[in-house]
């Protein structure tokens, strides 16, 4: 059996992929490799050449940038069943942030010359890809909007909400291992404001805090605080 067919069960709990077609999906784990990766290691970084398309089956990656300076700009944190990576196979251009591994991670990697192969000959997948892609374009806007309009305290709370639900991908889960200072760089709020709304969900019983973790306790309500 390929190694990587072992995750095809873990990858099939993600909406995006279990909804391809069968033979799609053995396409991608026929062609898939088998990554690991140090807790902080570099997947990629900004500026790097396309080297194709990704799945987080063991562990968490966070996506981000680094200024100059070394100030950084935490764009998420992603958990299994999670693909990216899709919009350098669309463009061609270099990687758009850095990817590096939150703890130790395991990947599928389906290389970038195998899937435009695989494109080339069965041109009809180009919109499965369009569909994972303009889900996360769907997001992006919808995350641009609450940065605009919303408070900091919904807007947290609905970034717990979007991690809880797997950005949309997966079935609800109720831990999140996300330390309060990658929350606060992910919407570019302080420490010290972040730890004060997620105090106050504590003692409304939504959540219960214990260190690098967020543990919720009540979805229905998390999703009432995010309205």
């Amino acid at each position: 059996m390929h190694a990587a067919s072992a995750y095809q069960a873990r990858l099939s709990e993600g909406h995006w992929f279990s909804a391809l077609p069968a033979a799609l999906q053995q396409a991608l784990l026929a062609a898939a490799l088998v990554q690991r990766l140090d807790a902080g290691q570099a997947l990629f970084r900004r500026g790097d050449k396309p080297s194709g398309l990704y799945a987080v089956v063991e562990g968490a990656m966070r996506i981000g940038a680094v200024s100059a300076s070394g100030k950084e700009a935490l764009l998420t944190l992603v958990e299994p069943p999670y693909w990216f990576g899709e919009i350098s196979l669309f463009d061609g251009q270099p990687r758009t942030h850095d990817a590096f591994a939150e703890g130790p991670c395991t990947l599928l990697q389906v290389p970038q010359a195998s899937l435009l192969a695989l494109l080339e000959r069965q041109p009809q997948y180009w919109r499965d890809f369009a569909l994972l892609m303009s889900q996360k374009l769907r997001l992006a806007f919808i995350a641009l909007e609450e940065m605009s309009l919303l408070p900091a305290a919904p807007r947290l709370a609905r970034r717990l909400l979007l991690m809880a639900e797997n950005y949309g991908e997966g079935e609800p889960r109720r831990l999140l291992q996300l330390p309060q200072e990658q929350l606060a760089l992910m919407l570019a709020i302080s420490r010290q404001t972040t730890n004060q709304i997620l105090q106050e969900l504590q003692a409304q019983g939504i959540v219960r805090l214990t260190y690098g973790e967020i543990e919720i306790l009540d979805l229905a309500r998390l999703r009432q605080t995010a309205q």
